[in-house]
């Protein structure tokens, strides 16, 4: 029996657990940086094993699984913290037990699955040549979790790095990770636009901030398509914008917030400089005065093309070609790039497809009906410590 055959031979026997463990998180959620009773919870899990871990600051866990033989160390990281938002499905059994908290990310099913992974770990490692750092991250949603643990000395000595994602887009059984680009920058932009107030009936006596405001969003498209490449990608949208006291009243400040979606840093940077000139223009036009503010949050999520392979090379070993979905990419943005891309460290991350309307995982992420296919948490766990040994074994 191959290696890779015992490992999945473990998560098979273990999956009711896994099961039970995820669902045992879902209805107890934990928004950012509160994770405390789910860092206590993955904690007993590891004492029962017998192993010793380090708790962070304010919440999360790192251990190492040495293997019997010397080797690098590679990094295998799970997120745990959920959203606020309403779980709608009041007949699941499982349902959040939170009011107004939900897992519906799929950072519960990311928890159990790598906890799995330790298990199959510890009874492989006598055939391991080197170290495998598992990393229980607190607060993706908020994109600081990844950056709390690098200060945390969490990265320190690591060789590479590996996480996966549920992914509803995916059919389930099917596992993505394309080379280089998969995952955007996601970025904060908070635009001020300031004039002079009046009173309605006299506009030419104010400066409108409203239609400051206005002619910004209408025009800002105008940034994406004809400032940056049709070759590339960028999104700007503008979520949220404020302004105005009173109906008769000319409003003299108006607050708009957006995000910015890149997939590298020269196209960010242009992109940035674009919306600020843009802004600014827009500004003077109408005799009124603007502030910009553009917050660089997560890193985009580049797979080096080494670290694919291993994952590739796992899937076919289980569901062989039929197992890679075709190469894509997301705008949707992650902060597990923080770990390893602005660390210098090679890795990669890979979605674990869980599309499967008969199990009502068809639902978008971040939806209230948010659910993943149970049957591929044995993938995700499989794929864990399965590229964990890849990995150590072809970097011995």
């Amino acid at each position: 029996m191959s290696v890779l055959d015992k490992i999945h031979e473990i998560v098979q026997r273990e999956e009711a657990a896994m099961i039970d463990f995820r669902r045992e998180l879902h209805m107890h959620p934990e928004l950012s940086m509160e994770e405390f009773e789910t860092t206590k919870r993955v904690a007993r899990e590891l004492d029962k094993l017998g192993l010793e871990y380090r708790l962070m600051e304010p919440t999360g866990i790192v251990l190492d699984i040495e293997g019997a033989h010397p080797g690098k160390t590679v990094l295998l990281r799970a997120d745990m913290d959920a959203l606020p938002i309403y779980e709608m499905d009041r007949d699941l059994p499982y349902r959040s037990q939170e009011d107004g908290q939900m897992h519906a990310f799929g950072h519960d099913a990311h928890t159990s699955m790598l906890l799995t992974a330790v298990k199959a770990l510890l009874e492989i490692k006598e055939d391991l040549h080197g170290t495998v750092r598992i990393l229980f991250q607190p607060s993706e949603e908020n994109a600081q979790g990844a950056q709390l643990m690098v200060e945390q000395g969490a990265v320190e000595g690591v060789d590479n790095a590996f996480g996966i994602h549920i992914w509803t887009d995916t059919p389930s059984h099917v596992i993505q990770c394309p080379v280089g680009e998969m995952m955007a920058a996601a970025d904060i932009l908070q635009v001020r636009f300031t004039g002079q107030g009046g009173h309605g009936s006299r506009p030419d006596e104010a400066i409108d901030a409203a239609v400051m405001a206005s002619q910004f969003v209408v025009g800002l498209q105008s940034v994406v398509s004809r400032e940056i490449s049709p070759l590339e990608s960028a999104v700007v949208t503008i979520g949220t914008m404020e302004v105005g006291d009173r109906f008769n009243v000319i409003a003299q400040e108006a607050f708009l917030d957006g995000t910015v979606r890149t997939f590298n840093n020269e196209v960010r940077e242009h992109t940035e400089e674009a919306i600020r000139r843009y802004a600014q223009a827009v500004a003077d036009q109408f005799r009124g005065t603007v502030e910009v503010i553009y917050e660089y949050g997560t890193e985009p999520v580049i797979n080096e093309a080494n670290s694919v392979h291993h994952v590739h090379e796992v899937v076919r070993h289980l569901y062989g070609e039929e197992g890679i979905a075709a190469p894509g990419k997301t705008t949707g943005g992650e902060d597990f790039s923080y770990l390893y891309l602005a660390n210098d460290i090679p890795g990669a991350f890979a979605f674990i497809g869980t599309r499967n309307t008969e199990a009502g995982s068809d639902y978008e992420h971040h939806h209230g009906l948010f659910n993943v296919d149970e049957a591929t948490l044995k993938d995700g766990a499989y794929l864990y410590a399965g590229y964990a040994y890849e990995y150590l074994k072809n970097n011995a």
